[in-house]
């Protein structure tokens, strides 16, 4: 229970690792906010959240729509009062057709942008005074493996989530004096119940035989460096990038 009581908002939560970093916090005693831009998802979330035993609250959110950003938090703070922890992982990824960057179209980037970095940038922004009024928080930003092997093919999703790195960087010095911790994750290839399209199996098989623990990566790899960086016991560590791959890369 090393998250008891605490409020968690974790975006993208209607699937794949979302989902899986919800339920797991709520073992660890916390109270869930599902949030997600496919309602059905977020609630089907939040039942299993009950069943748990556990609190929590589906909200349909737009992360790159500054209004209902705000709106997700206004929710968040009617229900439980307060919001102890961000976790950004909305994402646009399993969709996205590979392809050499000069056939990316402004338009794929710019959503990629949108929903990838932007999505996170407005969550941060937004949640950042329910957290300096209590002096205290937790932001988490999934940020992406592919950054350190620059991957090719996937241009603008490598650039999204480099772009994470970066923004964790300068808000863990802008916020750290309100007692306010931000980190990024790098997730290496993981195995949800989300299809994929951009790791076709001979890739998959290649990337396992390259990692230092050659097995497929599952979300319970992640998810308890979630709840430490959300816990008391990372209250000293921020602005840094943890890498969670097996050992793919060495970062």
């Amino acid at each position: 229970m090393r998250l008891e009581d605490k409020v968690a908002v974790i975006t993208g939560a209607g699937q794949g690792l979302g989902r899986a970093y919800a339920l797991r916090f709520v073992e660890e005693g916390a109270h869930v906010v599902v949030a997600d831009v496919q309602e059905d998802k977020a609630n089907s979330v939040v039942q299993e959240v009950r069943d748990l035993g556990g609190k929590g609250l589906a909200v349909k959110v737009d992360v790159s729509d500054p209004d209902s950003v705000r709106d997700m938090f206004d929710q968040t703070v009617e229900r439980f009062g307060y919001v102890d922890v961000l976790i950004n992982n909305a994402s646009i990824f399993s969709t996205i057709e590979m392809k050499p960057f000069e056939e990316i179209t402004l338009e794929e980037w710019n959503r990629l942008m949108a929903v990838n970095l932007t999505g996170s940038f407005l969550c941060c922004q937004a949640v950042a005074p329910h957290m300096r009024e209590r002096e205290q928080g937790r932001i988490i930003n999934i940020s992406s493996g592919v950054v350190l092997m620059g991957r090719p093919f996937y241009a603008h999703y490598v650039a999204s989530k480099a772009g994470i790195i970066g923004l964790t960087r300068a808000l863990a010095n802008e916020l750290g004096g309100d007692n306010i911790t931000v980190n990024t994750i790098t997730p290496g290839p993981t195995e949800t119940e989300v299809p994929r399209e951009t790791v076709s199996p001979e890739q998959a098989k290649a990337m396992i035989e390259a990692q230092a623990i050659p097995r497929r990566e599952t979300p319970e790899d992640l998810v308890g460096v979630a709840v430490f960086l959300a816990s008391e016991d990372s209250r000293f560590i921020t602005g840094q990038v943890i890498n969670v791959d097996g050992g793919l890369n060495f970062n």
